[in-house]
C-alpha cells in the first residue's frame, strides 16, 4: 500500500501508560531514544513537527462551544500521548518510521495517518456552491 499524501503523514502515539513498571534508569534510556530518533529525524526533514501532549485538557461541545468538561477520558492504552508530523511521500515510508518508535517493545502504539490537504466538508460545500451557481 503506498497511498499518496501532498501533506505528509501524522504519527500519532497512542498509549501513555507503556512505562509502568520499568525502572526509572530504564525509562529514562528510552526517553534519551525516542529524543535521539525525533532528532535524527528533524534533522533529515523527515520530521516538520512533533511533541508530547499533556494527559489532562479541557473538551468543548455542544451547540456554541456550552459544554466545557474535564477530559480527554481515554483509557490509558487508547490514550493519545503525541504525535509527529512527517514529510514523507508515501504511506509505506510512514510506517516504516512508526517500526522504529522506541515505546513499540514495552506497549506504545503508533496510529500512521495520511493528512487531509482540505476538509472534506470545505470541498463538499464547494461542490454543492459550483452545482448550485446559474449557468449562462
Amino acid at each position: 500500500m503506498s497511498t499518496q499524501a501532498n501533506n505528509g503523514y501524522m504519527l500519532i502515539f497512542r498509549g501513555t501508560d507503556w512505562h509502568k513498571g520499568l525502572s526509572p534508569e530504564k525509562m529514562q534510556e528510552i526517553a534519551g531514544e525516542w529524543m535521539a530518533w525525533f532528532k535524527r529525524l528533524t534533522d533529515q526533514g523527515t520530521a516538520t513537527a512533533g511533541n508530547p501532549l499533556e494527559a489532562a485538557g479541557k473538551v468543548v461541545s455542544g451547540k456554541g462551544g456550552r459544554v466545557v468538561a474535564d477530559g480527554p477520558f481515554a483509557e490509558a492504552k487508547e490514550a493519545i500521548g503525541g504525535y509527529f508530523l512527517l514529510n514523507v511521500s508515501t504511506l509505506d515510508e510512514a510506517v516504516a518510521i512508526a517500526k522504529e518508535c522506541p515505546g513499540l517493545p514495552y506497549g506504545a502504539k503508533v496510529e500512521v495517518r495520511p493528512v487531509m490537504e482540505q476538509c472534506p466538508l470545505a470541498a463538499e460545500a464547494q461542490r454543492e456552491s459550483q452545482l448550485a451557481e446559474p449557468r449562462a
